[in-house]
């Protein structure tokens, strides 16, 4: 008797919470409908998503270095002289991974998402020993002691300075900040354009936008480390 009194209340108690269900289900739609998305959800999905990716390579370049060294003895009666062509390529990246919540806000009256960006950092150079040109005069002093040698060890540390020199200057910054900005404010557009902010702006900068400060974080490779990468690469057959 107790069972039969309980199954109509048991399925009394699904239907309801079926019902509880749609309702709820047609509310959440109706508030989407009404309020649509909201954009600093979007907004923290994508940061989220560009922390992921960790490194981003914004810009690459490669930089020639040509240098000479002399090396004179017995008061310039005798000397030598070595040159050194040397090229290198560098990379200009962007630590996503340092992109924090605070670095990202959303002015809902602009329409407008700005993004707080980290510094460019330049990795390499990677050296190209297969490129690699040295030539000079021997004489003498050549013959006679390991002044080559020499000569070549300090144009090779001299020309990796000087590509690392090369690729910190500011048209090559310029144009690595350029396409970080692009690509960071393109990542940030495309899901809001998605969802219906098709007026939406995403705006990009660097902390030492609009001032005269061209700091950067520097991570050029070392000269030995930067010649034993190359070695290691040339034995590769890369």
């Amino acid at each position: 008797m107790d069972r039969r009194l309980n199954k109509p209340l048991i399925i009394a108690a699904i239907i309801l919470a079926l019902v509880l269900g749609v309702v709820l289900g047609m509310a959440s739609g109706l508030a989407d409908s009404l309020f649509g998305p909201n954009p600093k959800t979007i907004a923290t999905a994508s940061l989220e998503s560009m922390r992921a990716q960790n490194r981003l390579t914004v810009f690459a370049a490669r930089y020639v270095s040509v240098v000479s060294s002399q090396q004179q003895r017995l008061g310039g009666l005798v000397s030598s002289e070595r040159t050194l062509i040397l090229p290198g390529d560098v990379r200009y990246e962007l630590d996503l991974s340092k992109l924090q919540n605070g670095d990202v806000s959303w002015d809902g009256t602009a329409h407008t998402l700005s993004v707080k960006l980290p510094e460019i950092e330049i990795a390499g150079p990677d050296v190209d020993l297969n490129s690699v040109k040295e030539y000079g005069g021997g004489g003498v002093l050549s013959a006679l002691t390991n002044a080559n040698q020499q000569l070549d060890a300090t144009n090779r540390a001299r020309a990796v300075s000087d590509l690392r020199k090369q690729a910190q200057g500011a048209i090559p910054m310029q144009l690595a900040r350029q396409s970080a900005r692009a690509a960071v404010e393109r990542s940030f557009a495309m899901p809001l354009v998605a969802a219906g902010f098709k007026d939406a702006k995403v705006v990009a900068r660097f902390p030492t936008d609009g001032t005269d400060d061209p700091s950067y974080l520097d991570l050029s490779t070392p000269y030995n480390q930067a010649m034993e990468q190359a070695e290691q690469l040339r034995a590769q057959g890369k």
